[in-house]
Formats: structure tokens, C-alpha cells, sequence
């Protein structure tokens, strides 16, 4: 399996290297990301490929005579090191060894000891985690200045392409995005049953992989579900105080998603939730990057961030592939009519909830924070409106709405151009067709969302 997981070229690695080479050991690295998004192999591949030897701590299966070694030596670095290369079997060398402090939440004594192993010098440190900002993991530590922070998400579309032996499409697919010109029926076709299948498997290292090795989309399912259940298990564990919350919202969210507004409701769990009682276990979920949160905007004329209204908001899954797995969680993969509707293009009700939360990840994992804009008028239908996503490219505002292949008219787009244009970019739909501008409206294929 280790050979297999050579084919998953990340693009992380290259930020990894882009940290290596401009901070020259004045900083560690700091990789959050779920569970099983593959934050642990991408560092050992990293320690393997850019380091002359490598350490690998894992906080999650630690030994006794280790945390002896953290909790009695770390003032004496000397015999710290002495004692982790004895314990390891592996020799250190000055300046060309990493490391990797793995899980790093569940001993947060060790990233407090990141300032004291970075002013030493001798070595390159790279922490991994999740749930990292949790109260409970920082609350008695000082959390150092000397960290570099970067996240990891599930494969993109790209990445997936990349693992499935195609190189060749996606350079072409960013010149027709840059050009704003049509791939071509064929090409854009094929593009498009391969995106289909990348919704099916997701991009969690572990579903990518079983589908290379078997095709088979039931071995894929059970991947997931394994995955969707380690996820209730750390709820089990860690959310402590809010578990009971943090598994209501989790599990409802399929259910807000296949509604046609798809804000999320706390009604739905109990008619008398209030925000300021679900507000962590909220913030539990973002924390682990199981879901994307959006928020709604009310006043995108003074910016998205600056106007955002975090009591309003839509919840995505971080991993459409875990999405459809999980809104079919109590049936087997036979039973999941998701699966066949989307490889045959027939989604029917569902298709709103898989392709805008596809999108979301997509726009995520690309570096954008979410927001989206609703406004309910009663007394004025001009000013009724609901745009899916709004970006900010090049310091203009980029409306996006996310659209099935049959529409036929795009009025809140329309009326949020009127009202907003002087502070508008683009204006784009994301669709199930090729490339089109129509109306002063760019059309791409859903695709092509990973390149706004």
C-alpha cells in the first residue's frame, strides 16, 4: 500500500518546500487538517525525500519513556536529542534533519517546547494536528510565534486526475478557463464523468486509493463510512461537555443541505436551540476541518468579512465523497441511490446538495473563505435575493451561483448586479455545461471551480 501512495502527488508539498527553503530552520511548520486527510504520510514523505534522516513523534501512540523524555530532559537539548535518536534508532545530522511532531494537539506541552527547539537551530520541526486551537489543547501553553501555519484538505479535482494517470487534462482546462474559451463537447464530456466519479469517491487519501486499486465503488463506500465513523468516535472523545451538539449538528447535515435554501436551522435539532449554546460545538467542527462553514453577508458593499452575520450560515461537508456516504449512512452501498444518479447524470432533488457543496470544498480548498448572501424582503421582491457564494477576486466582489443544466434564468444574479455593481467583479455560473458567456454572465463547467 506504501508504494500505491507515491501516486498521491499533494500540492501541500511543494508549500512544505516553499517553507523549508525560505525559513532555513527560523520556523516550524504548523500542517492542520482532519483525520485521514494524509497529514501524517505527506511528513514522512517530506522527512524522506528533503532530509538526510527524519524523526516521526506520534503523540497519538506515545510511550511512556517519551513523554519522560519531554517532560524531564527538554531543558537539557543536549541529552534530549541524545535520548530520541537512541529511542528511534536513528542518527541526527545538523541542519539536515526534520522533526515531525505528529498529532501534536494531544501533548500540547510539545509545541510549547517549538520555541525553545527553533532558537536552538540544529534542526527542522514540523507539527501536525487537528482540533489545534481547541480550548482545552491550548488553554495551559504559550503558543509559540515561531509557527507557520498552513492547512490540508482532501485531494482536489486536479489531484485526483493526477492519481487516476491524467496529467494532461487539467493544463488545457486552466488555459480554456484563462481564455474563457469552450474545451469542446468530447473533451468537456469526458472532463465531466471523470468530476462525476471524483464526487462519488471524494478526495480522502484512503477512498482515492482503494478506488485505483479496485474500481469499485461499494469497497469505496465502506472506506468512507470507516472514516465518517472515526469522526463520530473523536466527537466521542473529545467533544466533551458539547458531544451531545457536535453529534446533532454533524449528523443533521445532509438534511439541511437537501433543502432548498440550505441555511442551516437550529430549530430542526430542537425548536428552542439557541446560537449561543451551539456557538462551540460549532466551533468544535471547524476546528477538526470536517465541515466549510458560509457565512451570509449582509452588506457586501463594504466587504464580505466586515459584514459577515455568523448566526446565519450554511454548513458543508469539508469531503463531498464523505457527504454522500453520509446522507446514506443507516443503508449499504446497494441502497444508495446517489451513486447511480450521479454517474448517469439523473440527480434529480439531490443535485443542489451535492454540486454546491462540491463547489464550497472546491473554493476552499483554493484558499477562499465562504460566504454566501440572502436577503428576504417582504414588502420589496427587488430586493429578494439568494447568491450561493461570494469570492473577492482582484479586490472586487465575484458573485458565484451554483446551477443545474436546465436552468433557464438567473434573477437574483441579475438583481444583485443592479444593486451592487459598483463594487462587483465577474459575475459567474457554475453549470453542468461548457464554457458560455451570455448576458454579461460567465458560464463554466462546475469544474472549473477549483480555478476562481
Amino acid at each position: 500500500m506504501e508504494g500505491v501512495f507515491m501516486f498521491l502527488k499533494r500540492k501541500v508539498y511543494q508549500k512544505m518546500l516553499h517553507w523549508k527553503r525560505t525559513s532555513n530552520g527560523a520556523s516550524a511548520l504548523l500542517l492542520k487538517g482532519a483525520r485521514r486527510v494524509g497529514k501524517s504520510f505527506i511528513c514522512e514523505q517530506f522527512g524522506k525525500c528533503e532530509y538526510k534522516s527524519y524523526i516521526l513523534v506520534d503523540f497519538a501512540y506515545i510511550s511512556k519513556e517519551i513523554i519522560d523524555v519531554f517532560e524531564h530532559d527538554s531543558t537539557n537539548l543536549d541529552l534530549f536529542f541524545m535520548k530520541l535518536q537512541t529511542y528511534y534508532g536513528t542518527i541526527l545530522y545538523k541542519r539536515e534533519s526534520l522533526f515531525v511532531f505528529d498529532e501534536v494537539q494531544q501533548y500540547p506541552k510539545a509545541r510549547q517546547l517549538i520555541k525553545y527547539l527553533v532558537a536552538d537551530g540544529r534542526y527542522d520541526y514540523i507539527e501536525t494536528g487537528s482540533l489545534i486551537s481547541l480550548k482545552q489543547n491550548v488553554k495551559d501553553i504559550v503558543i509559540p510565534s515561531e509557527e507557520e501555519s498552513l492547512e490540508m484538505y482532501p485531494l482536489d479535482f486536479e489531484e485526483f486526475l493526477w492519481a487516476m494517470g491524467d496529467k494532461a487534462s487539467m493544463p488545457y482546462v486552466r488555459d480554456c478557463f484563462e481564455q474563457v474559451r469552450q474545451l469542446g463537447q468530447a473533451l468537456h464530456r469526458k472532463i465531466m464523468n471523470d468530476f462525476r466519479q471524483y464526487l462519488l469517491v471524494g478526495g480522502m487519501p484512503q477512498a482515492v486509493l482503494e478506488y485505483i486499486g479496485s474500481k469499485n465503488f461499494a469497497a469505496v463506500d465502506l472506506v468512507k463510512q470507516r472514516i465518517l465513523e472515526l469522526y463520530r468516535n473523536d466527537i466521542s472523545k473529545f467533544a466533551g461537555q458539547y458531544e451531545s451538539r457536535v453529534t446533532a449538528i454533524y449528523d443533521s447535515i445532509p438534511g439541511q443541505l437537501a433543502k432548498s435554501e440550505k441555511m442551516y436551522k437550529l430549530s430542526s435539532i430542537n425548536k428552542n436551540a439557541r446560537m449561543r449554546r451551539y456557538e462551540d460545538a460549532f466551533m468544535w467542527l471547524y476546528d477538526a476541518m470536517i465541515v466549510n462553514p458560509c457565512y451570509n453577508t449582509t452588506d457586501p458593499g463594504i466587504g464580505l468579512a466586515l459584514s459577515s452575520d455568523n448566526t446565519t450560515q450554511k454548513i458543508y461537508m469539508a469531503d463531498t465523497g464523505l457527504l454522500i456516504s453520509h446522507a446514506f449512512r443507516d443503508n449499504e452501498y446497494i441502497n444508495n441511490e446517489l451513486y447511480r444518479a450521479i454517474l448517469f447524470d439523473k440527480l434529480g432533488v439531490n443535485e443542489g446538495m451535492i454540486m454546491e457543496n462540491a463547489v464550497a470544498q472546491m473554493l476552499r480548498s483554493s484558499g477562499h473563505r465562504l460566504y454566501f448572501y440572502s436577503r428576504n424582503d417582504s414588502k420589496s421582491r427587488q430586493d429578494t435575493m439568494q447568491i450561493d457564494f461570494l469570492i473577492t477576486i482582484d479586490k472586487k466582489i465575484s458573485p458565484v451561483e451554483v446551477k443545474s443544466s436546465s436552468y433557464r434564468k438567473h434573477s437574483s444574479l441579475d438583481k444583485f448586479r443592479v444593486k451592487f455593481s459598483s463594487k462587483l467583479g465577474n459575475a459567474y455560473i457554475l453549470y453542468q455545461k461548457d464554457v458560455l458567456v451570455k448576458d454579461g454572465v460567465i458560464h463554466f463547467p462546475i469544474y472549473m471551480a477549483m480555478l476562481l
